[in-house]
C-alpha cells in the first residue's frame, strides 16, 4: 500500500514536471522567460523546453495590431470652447522585452499619453482649425505618441478622431452659419444665371441688331446701284435719241403734275429756263392752229399765251402756269 502511494506520488511529480518544462507559444504570440527572477530569453511561436522550478513563463504577449477606443475626453481649444472628442488608436508591440520591463500597464500608458498630446494639439487650435484639420491632428499625434512608446516597445500605426462634439449651443450656431452660407451659395449661384441669361439676351439682340443693319445697308447699296443703272439707262437713251429742247421742255412740264401732288411740296422753285420754254412750246401750237384755221382775228393771235395758260389750267396746274407767266413777264 506504501508503495503504491509513492508511485502515484512520483507519478503526479513527473506530470507536474512534464507540464512546466514542455511548453508552446502559439502563432503571433511572444513569450518571457525569467530564470530565477531574472530575465533570460524570449520564446519565439513554436516547441520549446524550460528548466522546471528555475524557469518562469510570464504571460504571453500578442504581437497582432491591436485596437484601443478611449471614452470621449474633454479638450479647450484655443479660443476657449470646451469639445468632447472620442479617439481610436492602432498599435503593435514589436519588442516584447521592452513591453514587459519598461512600462507597467502599457494599455495605460498609452491612454494618458494620448489624451495629454491631444489637449496640446486640440489647446493650439480654434474650434474650425479642429474640425476642418483632422488629418494634420491625426499626424501630429501619431508622431507625439509614435515617438513616446518606442522605448516601450510599441509602435503607434495610427490614430484617427472619431469624432468632435462642440457644445450645443455652439452647434445651433454652426448650423445657422451653415444655412446662411448655403443660401449666400444659392444666391450667388441665382444672380451668375441670371446674369449670363441677360448677356446671352444682349448678345442676341446685338447680332440680330448687327444683321439688320447689314441687311438695311445692303438693300440700300442694291437700291441705290438699282437707281443708278436706271438713271444711266434713260441718261443714255436719252443722248442716243438726241432729243431737242422743245421735246424736254415738254416732259418737264409733264412731271410738274406729279410733283404737285406730294402732300409735303408746298413750295415749288421753278428755273429761268422755263419761260423760254413754255414760250417756245406756246409758238408751236399757234403755229399748227394758224395752219388750220387761216381766218384767225389778229387779236387771238395776240393773246396766244394766255389761251395756252388756260389749256394748261384745264389739265391740273394753272398755279403753275401763271406763276411762270409772271416770271416770264418778270
Amino acid at each position: 500500500m506504501a508503495g503504491l502511494i509513492v508511485a502515484i506520488v512520483v507519478l503526479v511529480f513527473l506530470v507536474i514536471l512534464f507540464a512546466r518544462t514542455i511548453r508552446i507559444v502559439p502563432q503571433a504570440r511572444a513569450g518571457i522567460v525569467e530564470r530565477l527572477g531574472r530575465y533570460h530569453r524570449t520564446l519565439s511561436p513554436g516547441l520549446t523546453v524550460l528548466m522546471p522550478f528555475v524557469d518562469r513563463l510570464k504571460p504571453l504577449i500578442d504581437l497582432r495590431e491591436q485596437v484601443v477606443s478611449f471614452p470621449p475626453q474633454p479638450v479647450i481649444t484655443a479660443d476657449n470652447l470646451v469639445v468632447q472628442i472620442d479617439t481610436v488608436l492602432y498599435f503593435t508591440v514589436n519588442d516584447a522585452r521592452s513591453a514587459t520591463y519598461e512600462v507597467a500597464n502599457p494599455l495605460q500608458a498609452i491612454e494618458q499619453i494620448t489624451v495629454t498630446t491631444l489637449r496640446n494639439v486640440i489647446g493650439s487650435l480654434s474650434l474650425e482649425d479642429a474640425l476642418t484639420s483632422r488629418d494634420h491632428i491625426n499626424a501630429q499625434l501619431r508622431g507625439v505618441l509614435d515617438e513616446a512608446t518606442s522605448k516601450w516597445g510599441i509602435r503607434i500605426n495610427r490614430v484617427e478622431i472619431k469624432s468632435i462634439d462642440p457644445p450645443g449651443t455652439i452647434q445651433e450656431a454652426m448650423e445657422k452659419q451653415m444655412r446662411a452660407e448655403r443660401d449666400r451659395r444659392a444666391a450667388i449661384l441665382n444672380a451668375e444665371g441670371v446674369k449670363q441669361s441677360q448677356i446671352l439676351t444682349a448678345e442676341g439682340q446685338k447680332q440680330a441688331a448687327v444683321l439688320t443693319a447689314e441687311g438695311e445697308k445692303q438693300a440700300a447699296v442694291l437700291r441705290a446701284e438699282g437707281q443708278s443703272k436706271a438713271i444711266e439707262t434713260v441718261f443714255r437713251a436719252i443722248h442716243e435719241g438726241k432729243p431737242d429742247r422743245q421735246l424736254l421742255s415738254y416732259q418737264y412740264l409733264q412731271m410738274l403734275p406729279q410733283l404737285a401732288r406730294g402732300d409735303a411740296n408746298k413750295v415749288f422753285v421753278i428755273p429761268s429756263e422755263f419761260a423760254d420754254a413754255f414760250g417756245g412750246i406756246a409758238k408751236a401750237f399757234s403755229e399748227s392752229q394758224n395752219s388750220d384755221a387761216p381766218g384767225i382775228t389778229s387779236e387771238r393771235r395776240n393773246s396766244g399765251t394766255p389761251e395756252i395758260a388756260a389749256e394748261s389750267g384745264n389739265r391740273g396746274t394753272p398755279e403753275i402756269a401763271s406763276e411762270s407767266g409772271n416770271s416770264s413777264a418778270r
